[in-house]
């Protein structure tokens, strides 16, 4: 029996490193734009929704994903597995990809690969990258877990961490749950594809305006190898270290009382 697969992509205008980067231009088009049309190459996704805030300020996503015909869930902006849960519920996905809007690179054959380890085995959640260390580009994120899972983690976790990011509560919880990470070889950890900061986009516009004429499906493997014959570009933010965004939350669960959220 088939499984509906939903791609979720989570996306806001409120970054605290740096606002407004899912909508600023990548090669005349915004970077989350360019991120849905690689995300719509992958053959093992069914269905795509940018999960974004009910703010006002998130109006501005919710009408990018009307002009390019993709769905648009609005929810919590702090309880981020309440927004996930909502979107995934509303469109009875039994299968979910977790995605980020800060990753505009995503190779489409990353989400393939990831996907059909989570459909092939058995599984309540299966990533590229978590737990840490991960062996991918710090931008190939992919998650993939079971809607019975998530629903899980949606009624369970109470730390402050785990609402915000998801899928914390999964892999941090592993004899709870069926955890599996799918490695890369030879390892890539040392390239840096997210976009957080401005160094970050720079990088991102350059290997966008070398490799998209060229094809619009272009791949990690083209990513990585046109990074290699360029290490100006490479160095552009190599000084930026990888998740340092999770700290702010393990400071939440200390603050909520849960100790250092490890």
């Amino acid at each position: 029996m088939s499984r509906e697969v939903s791609a979720i992509i989570q996306a806001r205008m409120n970054s605290s490193r740096l606002p407004g980067k899912v909508l600023m231009p990548v090669l005349g088009k915004p970077m989350l734009a360019q991120m849905l049309d690689r995300v719509a190459q992958a053959k093992s996704i069914a269905r795509i929704v940018v999960a974004t805030t009910d703010q006002r300020a998130d109006d501005e996503i919710a009408a990018l994903c009307r002009r390019e015909g993709y769905e648009c869930f609005r929810g919590s902006e702090d309880d981020v597995l309440d927004r996930y849960y909502q979107a995934a519920r509303r469109g009875h996905a039994d299968v979910v990809v977790r995605l980020t809007a800060d990753c505009p690179l995503m190779d489409s054959a990353t989400i393939d690969t990831v996907t059909k380890t989570f459909l092939d085995g058995q599984y309540d959640y299966v990533s590229n990258t978590a737990p840490l260390p991960s062996t991918w580009p710090d931008g190939s994120d992919v998650e993939v877990f079971s809607f019975a899972a998530l629903q899980r983690a949606w009624r369970e976790a109470v730390k402050p961490s785990d609402r915000e990011h998801v899928t914390f509560y999964l892999w941090n919880n592993p004899a709870e749950f069926r955890v599996h990470r799918v490695e890369h070889v030879p390892d890539w950890s040392d390239y840096r594809l997210t976009v957080d900061y401005a160094q970050d986009l720079e990088l991102v516009r350059a290997v966008f305006e070398a490799l998209y004429p060229l094809s619009r499906s272009f791949t990690l493997k083209e990513i990585v190898a046109f990074l290699d014959a360029n290490p100006d570009v490479k160095a552009l933010n190599r000084t930026i270290g990888r998740n340092t965004g999770w700290h702010t939350a393990f400071e939440k669960d200390r603050l909520a009382g849960f100790g250092t959220g490890a």
